[in-house]
């Protein structure tokens, strides 16, 4: 089913908190929302199956973009600055559990050795929520959904993509969402 107007679900307490501590410009506010969002769809589809930490994929859903508070510019252009300063932000100024704050550090790094299904399925909701279809990425997550269900890899393929192929589909309004935010705050009229 085709969402035309997405609400996307409201965001861990936890994580909203601290976005609006951050003070969290307005457009990775709904980005995080609709990665979040996506991340909840996922793990109710798989994450039991996989044996995922539902509350730390979604918190890592809600806050792996964290560090775009600090490197702003990569709202709008690519960069990975943030993901280093996000984790760091997380860790040492927050004092977040280092198995949460790792999100905002390996959200794009799926190929790292020791990587959770966790971290996977944060990276796949960050990919999938815009319609991108990263093929490696996928095929890890198939690989432990695989190795979940003792099936072969084509059959945890087709199972995922039964899963994934629907989400792809609904990135359009996701998009425009995400695009009806502003990238920065708006000034305030006492502001230089």
């Amino acid at each position: 089913m085709t969402r035309t107007a997405p609400e996307p679900a409201p965001l861990p307490a936890e994580a909203g908190a601290l976005l609006t501590e951050l003070a969290a410009p307005p457009r990775l506010v709904a980005h995080l929302r609709l990665v979040h969002d996506v991340a909840l769809r996922l793990v109710d589809a798989l994450g039991a199956e996989l044996g995922a930490d539902r509350h730390g994929v979604l918190y890592g859903a809600a806050t792996h973009d964290v560090g775009k508070v600090l490197h702003p510019e990569e709202l709008s252009e690519p960069g990975s600055l943030h993901e280093e300063a996000g984790r760091a932000l997380l860790l040492l100024a927050r004092g977040v559990h280092p198995d949460r704050a790792r999100y905002a550090g390996t959200h794009a790094s799926w190929t790292l050795p020791g990587i959770s299904t966790e971290e996977l399925l944060v990276s796949l909701a960050d990919k999938i929520w815009k319609g991108r279809r990263q093929a490696d990425l996928e095929d890890l997550v198939a690989g432990r959904l695989a190795g979940a269900r003792r099936q072969p890899l084509w059959e945890a393929f087709l199972a995922l993509d039964d899963v994934l192929g629907p989400l792809a589909e609904e990135a359009g309004p996701r998009l425009a969402y995400q695009a009806s935010f502003p990238v920065l705050p708006p000034r305030s009229p006492t502001s230089g």
